[in-house]
């Protein structure tokens, strides 16, 4: 298989369907990471941790765990589902489509979702902590404050890019992906101010 070109990217793209199944991946799994992490922070918080680079550790810890979780098991599972669609491709039509835009396209899809479903958790979480990474330049406490609002507002766009995509309101679909981190962080409250 040669090396494609742009166009031939575009038409693997549009080929395998990668569109719609990369926006899915994408909101799903930086929605995870936005959550890992505001339990992260205030499981910090109230666990007395003061000290940036500790959280740092900690979050971009969960952010490449995420990352490397996200990535490994959608290259499995979109190999084995692509592989057995190929399959009963080539049996329906008794060809070999092994060397076939068909297949390249099914190789291509694999790898795109694979990045995405890794990177939008380990973006979105590393984007969250990223107070932390200013050290001593910001007070902790106002740290933790900045980076639960930051999160806040990723939870809150969204769901508001959800909301845009099934053309429901953005404000209410934006509102109800940040009411799961309201819960995400009185449950870590709870856990966590309690002990």
């Amino acid at each position: 298989m040669k090396v494609p070109n742009i166009r031939t990217l575009r038409e693997y793209h549009r080929i395998a369907r990668v569109g719609e199944i990369a926006r899915r991946y994408f909101a799903m799994n930086a929605f995870d990471g936005v959550l890992i992490i505001l339990g992260v922070l205030v499981g910090s918080y109230f666990g007395g941790v003061r000290e940036a680079g500790t959280v740092v550790t900690l979050g971009m810890a969960a952010a490449f765990a995420m990352g490397i979780s996200g990535f490994y098991g959608a290259y499995v599972t979109e190999k084995a589902e692509r592989r057995r669609s190929l399959t009963e491709l080539e049996e329906s039509t008794l060809c070999d489509l092994s060397d076939t835009d068909i297949a390249h396209a099914s190789i291509y899809a694999t790898i795109v979702v694979s990045l995405i479903d890794g990177l939008s958790p380990s973006v979105a979480a590393a984007v969250a902590v990223s107070p932390f990474f200013l050290g001593d330049a910001i007070h902790i406490t106002s740290a933790y404050y900045a980076a639960v609002i930051i999160a806040f507002i990723e939870l809150f766009a969204l769901g508001a890019y959800l909301g845009s995509t099934s053309r429901d309101s953005i404000i209410i679909s934006g509102a109800k992906m940040a009411f799961a981190g309201v819960i995400c962080v009185a449950v870590a409250y709870l856990l966590g101010g309690a002990a």
